[in-house]
């Protein structure tokens, strides 16, 4: 029995930090989306659980020991083992939840082998902030440290083009350069679900651009190919286009393809 998961990018539609707790922790306002391209997690039964990774950016987490899909298989009762793969095809440390969504898929795919219930959200969140968010694919507003999660029923899909200039930032060093940890929430929702996002911000977008100067270029790349929304997603340096159709996204990632070789260019659309 071979069972797979996708890991699909996760994509802050807007992000306002809104606080911080005595812990050290962020508090989020966040709408968040999913991309149908992502990661690919497969599953079989073994006398031990093992985990070999390949794919584009596979090279990149080889030397981890103990990654997250590790931490998440540890989550369950034990006494079983699985033979997990991971096709890594999203970029490292790009703001987009990689890992989390990993640690998702994981915890989704070894609840399938193992016929066990998942985890707790408190286990989930032991994993990381983002966990719990990446275990369902539907668009929602995310508020807190990532437990409190409420459905977006009317964000339609859309196509969208994810660019990263092959840049890795620190999401601790992001949150270090924000100036305010006291930003206002989200406007209440009044509107067209898509003009609202619009009207949002990602408050780590700024600092983002301060430490990675190229993020700035890869935003007015995408606005220069006429995109209804230009964005950089989480703490960066993955940005995101949006565009009312397939063919425009398709161009779009051709153009920028074209002008900048070395970078990470993806056509997806967004899950609803």
């Amino acid at each position: 029995m071979t069972i797979k998961e996708i890991a699909r990018a996760k994509i802050n539609l807007c992000l306002h930090v809104v606080g911080q707790r005595a812990d050290g922790y962020h508090l989020l306002d966040s709408v968040v989306g999913f991309a149908e391209f992502g990661d690919v997690l497969t599953f079989e039964p073994a006398e031990q659980t093992t985990l070999t990774i390949g794919g584009p950016f596979g090279d990149g987490l080889s030397g981890e020991a103990d990654n997250l899909i590790l931490k998440a298989a540890r989550c369950f009762s034990g006494g079983k083992g699985a033979a997990i793969h991971l096709e890594k095809n999203l970029p490292i440390a790009s703001g987009i939840g990689g890992g989390s969504a990993d640690a998702a898929a994981a915890l989704r795919g070894l609840a399938r082998l193992w016929n066990e219930p998942l985890p707790a959200v408190a286990m989930q969140l032991a994993l990381g902030a983002d966990v719990p968010v990446c275990m369902d694919h539907q668009t929602v507003r995310m508020r807190g440290i990532g437990e409190d999660i409420s459905p977006i029923t009317d964000v339609t899909a859309k196509a969208m083009v994810l660019v990263n200039p092959n840049v890795s930032v620190s999401t601790p060093t992001i949150f270090k350069a924000l100036q305010s940890k006291e930003n206002p929430p989200l406007d209440p929702q009044g509107m067209d679900a898509w003009a609202w996002i619009s009207n949002q911000r990602n408050d780590l977008q700024p600092p983002a651009i301060a430490v990675a100067p190229v993020i700035a270029r890869v935003l007015a790349a995408l606005e220069e190919t006429q995109a209804t929304l230009t964005r950089m997603s989480g703490s960066g340096a993955t940005c995101f286009g949006v565009y009312e159709a397939e063919a425009a996204a398709n161009d779009a990632a051709q153009q920028i393809a074209a002008q900048y070789p070395d970078w990470w260019v993806q056509t997806t659309r967004l899950t609803t």
